[in-house]
């Protein structure tokens, strides 16, 4: 059965708003909370991007059963891997084994804030291959030492780890990160319902394992209302991965984007009142051989609104697929 999950989105929703909705999203019934962890927001008027880590903390203290993932991070340059481990280890332990540690390869956005050049993406995999290795070996609990192309480990150790540890998730958006993601990863992340990536994945040793879609709606009583604030705050999406991991900042996204209408942004995102609009959204990724669906709902201040219409609607609408 196909489980349902909430986006924590950082870019839009400031620290103790993220905590709050994610006590109403476990309370409306989402199997799974995912959060977003950026030091920057796509465009200015989403207007946030708190510490994702920090955040992390408060909601695995305030929820009780909602899974929670971070979707994604990226373990190798605004992080040191070392460091990542020893925060998922600290949310898994916090959560009582409710963590999913996502990882990724990052976007120009968002790692370009510690001043190293953006490495070619042929370069960024092999850094993340790199880094789930050395979270792997700390998440057993031994002393590790580590020497490799792009990372160095000098005898740390995790002393505080949940048992199991958190599974390790990849994301994946073509053939070199799918098959990084069969090969290392315990669940395929993915923000496009491409069948073509599972088959990848389970080409590359993925076959029997979770595969974690996201897909952003507008919910809105007004259409009109939930098409504006999508072009607003959410027509960068459209670029692809390709374009959105290299631009370097908002200012870039703004001058990417400047050319998209509402109407495009209305063809590409589920707008509006519809359950059933949003359902068939949802329905994409399940007929691509999604097993969890996470859902962005697009705009800060609609959060609680929202969350009160998915347990009354939307929720119940998806159980029928």
């Amino acid at each position: 059965m196909t489980r349902f999950g909430y986006t924590l989105m950082c870019e839009h929703t400031g620290p103790r708003e993220l905590a709050r909705d994610a006590v109403h999203a476990e309370r409306s019934g989402f199997d799974f909370a995912v959060i977003s962890d950026h030091y920057f927001p796509w465009l200015d008027s989403q207007g946030h991007s708190p510490n994702a880590w920090v955040s992390l903390g408060a909601i695995a203290h305030a929820t009780d059963s909602v899974e929670l993932m971070s979707y994604v991070t990226c373990p190798t340059m605004r992080y040191h891997p070392a460091v990542v481990a020893q925060q998922a280890a600290s949310v898994g332990v916090l959560s009582d084994g409710r963590f999913t540690l996502g990882l990724g390869a990052g976007e120009n956005l968002n790692e370009h804030v510690v001043g190293r050049a953006w490495p070619p993406v042929n370069v960024r995999h092999e850094m993340l291959d790199e880094a789930v290795q050395i979270i792997r070996a700390l998440f057993r609990g031994d002393y590790v030492n580590f020497a490799g192309k792009h990372f160095r480990v000098d005898s740390a150790k995790l002393w505080d780890v949940s048992e199991p540890p958190p599974p390790i998730g990849v994301a994946v958006s073509g053939a070199q990160s799918a098959e990084l993601a069969g090969r290392l990863a315990d669940v395929m992340i993915a923000v496009e319902p491409d069948a073509a990536l599972g088959k990848r994945f389970d080409a590359a040793g993925g076959a029997g394992k979770r595969r974690v879609g996201q897909v952003p709606i507008s919910w809105d009583p007004s259409r009109d209302a939930a098409i504006e604030r999508a072009h607003d705050q959410f027509r960068w999406f459209g670029g692809g991965w390709k374009v959105n991991a290299e631009l370097p900042g908002v200012a870039a996204f703004a001058a990417a984007s400047q050319f998209v209408t509402k109407d495009d942004v209305a063809a590409s995102i589920s707008c509006g009142p519809d359950v059933a609009a949003h359902v068939r959204a949802v329905q994409q990724y399940v007929a691509a051989g999604f097993t969890d669906v996470a859902v962005v709902q697009i705009g800060g201040d609609t959060q609680p609104g929202f969350l009160d219409w998915a347990e009354r609607e939307f929720l119940p609408a998806l159980q029928d697929i």
